[in-house]
């Protein structure tokens, strides 16, 4: 075992700090919807291959030609899925975060105002809905500048969480590097928010989920049902509700346009979000608002 080994295995231990949620609140519960049609990889922004990364029908790539097929599955997203949601969350007066991919946004504005107009987080999903794992530094910046830019001019306000999805080495030095986050969520490492030193800066980690995510209706074995979906959100609400009367944690809910927002499966979502308002001492918010308390109650270097 070497001192330099980048990771990190061990993170809290035992010794969890309590998070003293407001309202005494046993679990911190977030919300999250991907906003990723129009972003995806495409014959048409120029990709060498047409997107078949988490679709249904799991087809190959379609090289050098437009996979109608995806681009139709991508569009129901932001055609429909998107304003059900949408529909499910005023309804219940619940606020959520999203991850916005910036050209996605751009593609379709008024998805992007009625977000800010709600009092939803819009944070960034990067420029494209890409994998950045390869992509140069200077052009992972200018992404990350586009981004910006785009989300603060449809929603009169600049990101201030980031989570790319598929990032890269790069990717938390341009974080500190550009200034002005707050947070990031590219870790699925924990249940509690917690401090990392990067170039020498601190940046606050509030880790995503990929498991209470319905991501999964595309990746066998997973969801074959909204079913399936609802009694894993309800059994993880159920035992993080437990441990919370002595340890309090977060749980995160990964959303997708074009998967929950299928009829069928936005009405197990709404079942789950009716179980977790039944409950008390539940803070449901937005991930902004988890990290601000974060910093206020367990600041860096303390």
């Amino acid at each position: 075992m070497t001192e330099d080994y980048p990771r990190d295995l061990v993170g809290y231990g035992k010794n969890l700090p309590h998070p003293n949620w407001p309202g005494e609140a046993r679990l911190a519960l977030s919300f999250v919807l991907n906003y990723e049609e129009g972003g995806e990889r495409s014959i048409l922004d120029g990709d060498p291959a047409s997107e078949a990364n988490i679709t249904e029908l799991h087809l190959p790539p379609v090289k050098g030609k437009r996979s109608l097929v995806a681009e139709s599955e991508f569009e129901y997203g932001s055609r429909s899925g998107f304003w059900r949601i949408m529909r499910l969350f005023e309804e219940r007066n619940i606020l959520f975060t999203c991850w916005a991919v910036g050209i996605a946004l751009q593609r379709n504005p008024e998805a992007a105002r009625a977000m800010a107009e709600a009092g939803h987080e819009v944070a960034s999903h990067s420029w494209r809905w890409i994998d950045y794992i390869d992509v140069p530094k200077e052009v992972e910046r200018e992404h990350m500048q586009r981004c910006i830019n785009t989300i603060e001019e449809l929603c009169g306000e600049r990101p201030y969480g980031w989570f790319t999805g598929r990032y890269s080495p790069n990717t938390l030095s341009l974080l500190v590097e550009e200034g002005g986050f707050i947070y990031s969520s590219d870790a699925l490492n924990d249940e509690l928010p917690y401090w990392v030193e990067v170039d020498g800066k601190p940046l606050l980690m509030v880790p995503y989920s990929i498991d209470a995510n319905d991501v999964k209706y595309t990746m066998p074995p997973g969801w074959s049902s909204g079913e399936d979906f609802f009694a894993y959100l309800k059994a993880t609400f159920d035992m993080l509700y437990r441990e919370g009367e002595v340890a309090p944690k977060m749980m995160t809910v990964g959303l997708h346009c074009r998967w929950s927002g299928r009829p069928g499966r936005a009405e197990a979502l709404a079942r789950f979000m009716d179980y977790a308002m039944g409950h008390n001492n539940v803070w449901i918010c937005k991930r902004l608002e988890i990290a601000r308390h974060w910093i206020e109650q367990h600041p860096y270097g303390n």
